[in-house]
């Protein structure tokens, strides 16, 4: 694993590419792909596209100037495997003779359709045949799958595993022979869809990179779900109890409670798994320090830090977030942390997400928030949802056994994905497949931490991390990837 300085590491996403055509065989040849037959494909395009440069909007929405050196075919198709379905796709090969033998397939971010196309570029200079899809639909809402039921199932696992195998035969028919190794790399949902691939199509992929998965996607947003609930007051739902700037104090005072002078100085630490945070510290005396909470604030802090509950059984239902994500930095110019899933940014009276408990969950247009069981409800919703949207299977023995390399990777300062998930996922499959001997799974799943960085990437301390040589080199010269 290497510490990379790059920004364009993360997921990201594109509007349409400006690409003249170019003539000759290689066009020709391309051209062809439309006639490729393929159950349930439909080729929308085939063009062949001269090496030269473009821009596409980052995932913020600024333009980033990119640069493809090679030439290459660009293939749209739809696939269709089940009535209802409609998985949208873009498939790139380089042009002939410049090709490395590799398909490389990279995910997606959250509920969007957006494709990493930034992603595909690199991939394309790297040599390799690259994909992304769309995930079966378009927009960034959980809504999508209102009157169209099978997109959920695109979106939890099927477009991912449709295009891989759409992509392959396109390669093959294009080269005439298939990829020599397969890999696919993505963080958060893309994270999610690389487990989920380990999981339900274990033979897709040579290797697969996973950063801070969201696999464990139910119970993610019933966490969200929690921070927003015990940040309200449910007669001023529009308020927080704990503004976002307040969080930066919060953090500080983590630094001041655990950090050591070096820690307190970079603004993050290096392990906040062994961080003991009090929240009672806080609480407004008659100094009244400036970081400081009332009673009520104070109360909010710790049900947030200590994860979503069962009110029942007291058992958890998500971990909490790792001392030090409350906000990314204590400066007052951190990025923001856990306010960013505190509340739907477009209605702030409402929490995060709540189209996924209104349109995949609880099925209730009418859904309010003030009347979730934390006990009832999310069992209710895992025996619905379970077995489609998440991804939390500790059975990798398939994987395994084809020779498949997984590598996970997350930010400790993550204030979306609590690190802490990683971690026991990793813990059961040891349980399930090693006898809880976790030096077996280092032969085929390594997990590796970041200190001081956010979701996905940025943060104080390593602000990014590029996977693709190590598991390559991982794959194909069996040298395992080390710290």
């Amino acid at each position: 694993m290497t510490r990379a300085q790059r920004r364009d590491g993360g997921l990201l996403c594109a509007a349409a590419i400006l690409l003249l055509p170019v003539g000759g065989a290689q066009g020709h040849i391309c051209t062809d792909l439309r006639k490729l037959r393929q159950p349930g494909v439909t080729i929308i395009e085939a063009r062949a596209f001269p090496a030269g440069p473009f821009s596409a909007p980052t995932l913020h929405g600024r333009p980033q100037p990119a640069l493809a050196r090679n030439a290459l075919c660009r293939v749209r198709a739809v696939a269709s495997p089940v009535p209802g379905s409609r998985i949208g796709m873009e498939v790139w090969l380089p042009a002939a003779g410049r090709w490395d033998g590799r398909f490389r397939m990279y995910g997606n971010g959250g509920y969007s359709s957006d494709m990493p196309f930034v992603r595909l570029v690199s991939g394309l200079n790297a040599g390799s045949v690259v994909a992304a899809t769309d995930t079966g639909h378009t927009g960034d809402d959980p809504d999508f799958v209102v009157g169209h039921p099978e997109a959920l199932t695109d979106w939890s696992h099927r477009a991912v595993h449709e295009t891989a195998v759409a992509a392959k035969a396109l390669a093959r028919s294009f080269y005439g022979k298939k990829p020599r190794f397969s890999y696919f790399e993505g963080c958060s949902t893309g994270g999610q869809q690389a487990l989920s691939e380990a999981q339900r199509y274990p033979l897709d992929f040579n290797g697969i990179s996973a950063g801070a998965p969201g696999n464990n996607r139910i119970r993610l947003n019933v966490a969200f779900l929690w921070q927003f609930v015990s940040n309200r007051n449910p007669a001023d739902p529009g308020r927080p109890l704990i503004a976002p700037a307040q969080l930066r104090g919060v953090t500080r005072e983590v630094l001041r409670q655990c950090g050591t002078a070096a820690e307190q100085a970079r603004g993050y630490l290096d392990n906040p798994f062994a961080c003991r945070f009090d929240a009672a510290a806080m609480l407004c005396g008659p100094d009244r320090r400036a970081d400081c909470l009332d009673a009520g604030q104070v109360t909010a802090l710790r049900a947030m830090t200590g994860g979503a509950r069962n009110p029942r059984t007291g058992a958890q239902i998500y971990p909490p977030w790792l001392p030090g994500s409350e906000s990314i930095g204590p400066t007052d110019a951190a990025l923001p942390g856990w306010s960013l899933y505190w509340s739907d940014p477009a209605h702030p009276q409402q929490p995060a997400r709540a189209g996924f408990f209104r349109s995949w969950a609880l099925r209730d247009p009418a859904w309010d928030w003030r009347s979730f069981d934390f006990d009832a409800d999310v069992m209710r919703i895992e025996a619905s949802l379970g077995a489609s949207v998440a991804a939390t299977s500790p059975d990798l023995s398939a994987f395994r056994d084809a020779g498949g390399r997984l590598v996970v990777w997350h930010g400790l300062m993550d204030p979306v994905v609590s690190p802490w998930d990683s971690l026991f996922y990793r813990q059961s499959v040891a349980d399930r497949m090693a006898a809880g001997m976790p030096e077996r799974l280092d032969d085929f799943y390594r997990l590796f931490f970041a200190p001081g960085m956010g979701h996905c990437g940025e943060g104080p301390g390593i602000n990014a991390v590029d996977t693709g040589d190590a598991l390559i080199d991982w794959v194909e010269q069996r040298r395992a990837p080390i710290i």
